[in-house]
């Protein structure tokens, strides 16, 4: 059976944290972004980070910030692993010996397929829904014929997920990954540990089917 992995993101709290993880969650994502509302600081990173189990990756999230935030939150926050939200060059994700994910956003096949070959060094791509103005967290699916299948190793599937839509999501389009915040809090920012069970379990019965 081929697993989907799993990205909780938005993680603000120690609780959340640790009910994704003991949910099953292979990521948590933590936004530094202070325009979002899931906006989370480097010394709250830090501790939560501090309690979260072994094995569970630590995700780090930027939308166009400049080189010295992503060298703080490198130095003082247990980052495994980071995501760029925004229209940073493959030389800059790629400057600060971490892997990385990119995400971009679903205008239409050819503006994804463009982001892949540009950033060939990725781990994952996320594709996350188009709304003018937002670099992401839209809470809307998109157009999941979009995504291309000869790259379906590499996607990460974000956008409007949740346990209504998300075994869907996974039998139709099979990604490496999927990610999601919102359909699992109670509002911005603070999860739900029910409904991340419910996501979980949702994901392991879609699994199943292939």
């Amino acid at each position: 059976m081929i697993r989907t992995r799993v990205k909780i993101c938005g993680i603000t709290r120690v609780c959340d944290g640790l009910a994704a993880a003991g949910a099953g969650a292979d990521a948590l994502g933590f936004v530094f972004f202070e325009k979002s509302p899931r906006y989370v600081s480097i010394d709250k990173a830090a501790e939560i980070c501090s309690k979260i189990p072994p094995f569970v990756t630590k995700v780090g999230l930027f939308v166009d910030a400049n080189e010295d935030m992503v060298r703080r939150v490198i130095d003082h926050v247990h980052i495994d692993l980071l995501q760029f939200h925004g229209d940073e060059s493959p030389e800059f994700c790629q400057n600060f010996n971490l892997p990385y994910i990119k995400a971009i956003r679903a205008k239409n096949r050819e503006s994804i397929l463009e982001a892949i070959e540009a950033h060939s060094a990725a781990l994952g791509i996320l594709i996350d829904s188009y709304v003018p103005g937002l670099a992401g967290g839209t809470g809307s699916t998109f157009d999941w014929s979009l995504v291309p299948p000869e790259h379906r190793s590499k996607i990460i599937l974000a956008g409007g997920l949740d346990t209504e839509n998300i075994a869907v999501a996974i039998t139709s389009i099979r990604p490496y990954a999927v990610d999601i915040s919102g359909g699992v809090e109670v509002r911005k920012g603070i999860k739900d540990s029910e409904k991340i069970y419910k996501f979980m379990k949702e994901v392991a019965s879609a699994d199943k089917i292939y």
